[in-house]
């Protein structure tokens, strides 16, 4: 089945470029003289669109593609030569867009964004529970920190730009209204805050349970590390030291977490304990656990307060939906105003009757949800 690219998904590629690295061509006298022409071609970096205040290089748009393509790869889905293909008038389309919007985004806006930015990279933080593993994942698709913020804050400055121009935005009365007639939405169910140790029994190359010697070696530190937990050694820094989980070590193996996310045995283990007790040795496909229960948390209605970012989020994109003829109608016209001339055909949309601007969507707020 061909894979949907949607207006969410390509503004998932990013804003504009994030790595500038310069191709070095290759000794001279490594390329045959008459090819010199193609080698130049090969490392060259046109400028495919252009207009006042717009200047977008083909690079730019290759790795928004690439990023286009990562994206779905980390969904499990993959997009064919010519899905790609058919996406690069439309990726271009954003880069140009994210441009002009930036060009008469006010300081309001910039501050506007920088908060959102702020608060969306702490949470991302938070998800992946410590800096050494949220670097891993972004070296895993070819980005760091730095450029992961700078990719944020142009997209949140866009949005907040196209906002302000088309007066989006609810208000706290249609915030509040939307609370109370969705309860069902804001119910946290019941959690539990528990640490754990975990001691693997799986080979971490190759994802296969050890040999029984091995595995025996392993429930003896298992043992003996209960014997210390319970004996009153600090478990924070137990899980630090012996822990095979890289999600939780470095916060000292802690969790929270509702039931139906965890292996079976450890979520019976971990609801079942009390306050500050230690439990057996709990074992899973993963190993054997020790699990330390921290904290109760009963279900409840998640405050009101706590929601309203996400909320407002989520009602201006409503309103944003319904106003797509205006938003194109608004980006035309800035497209029009800085002249923006796309120099490469490949990169012009076929439907050219319909327009190359279409609704800026917000970025990618739901890739941070849990």
């Amino acid at each position: 089945m061909k894979s949907e690219i949607t207006l969410a998904a390509l503004l998932l590629v990013g804003t504009q470029s994030l790595c500038r690295a310069a191709a070095e061509p290759p000794p001279a006298d490594k390329a045959p003289a008459k090819s010199a022409g193609k080698v130049d071609d090969l490392f060259a970096d046109p400028v495919v669109a252009k207009g006042k205040g717009v200047e977008v290089k083909r690079s730019q748009v290759e790795e928004a593609i690439t990023g286009l393509r990562s994206n779905f790869a980390a969904r499990g889905q993959a997009l064919s030569p010519e899905d790609l293909q058919n996406a690069q008038p439309e990726v271009l389309a954003r880069l140009i867009q994210v441009q002009l919007l930036l060009a008469i985004a006010t300081e309001a806006d910039k501050a506007e964004a920088q908060q959102s930015t702020s608060n969306r990279i702490d949470a991302i933080k938070s998800k992946y529970g410590s800096e050494e593993n949220l670097d891993r994942q972004l070296k895993s698709v070819g980005t760091t920190q730095q450029e992961l913020r700078d990719k944020m804050m142009q997209q949140a400055t866009a949005q907040a730009t196209l906002e302000r121009e088309l007066k989006l935005g609810a208000t706290e009365e249609e915030i509040k209204k939307f609370y109370d007639d969705n309860p069902a939405k804001f119910e946290e169910p019941e959690m539990v805050r528990a640490s754990h140790i975990l001691i693997g029994t799986r080979d971490p190359e190759t994802n296969k349970d050890l040999p029984d010697d091995k595995k025996a070696a392993k429930r003896k530190l298992a043992e003996d590390l209960l014997k210390r937990a319970r004996a009153g050694e600090d478990f924070a820094k137990l899980a630090k030291q012996y822990s095979d989980d890289p999600g939780s070590k470095d916060k000292g193996g802690e969790y929270q977490f509702p039931r139906g996310q965890m292996a079976p045995e450890f979520e019976a283990a971990a609801f079942s304990l009390k306050t500050n007790e230690v439990s057996d040795i709990v074992t899973t496909q993963y190993g054997y656990h020790i699990i330390k229960l921290s904290e109760k948390i009963p279900a409840k209605k998640v405050e009101l307060a706590k929601v309203v970012p996400e909320l407002k989020d989520y009602l201006t994109q409503q309103q944003l939906q319904k106003r797509q003829l205006d938003v194109k109608e608004f980006m035309n016209k800035l497209e029009k105003q800085a002249a923006v001339k796309i120099l490469d055909d490949r990169y012009k949309p076929k439907d050219t009757s319909a327009g190359s601007a279409n609704a800026l969507p917000s970025p990618d707020k739901q890739t941070d949800q849990k």
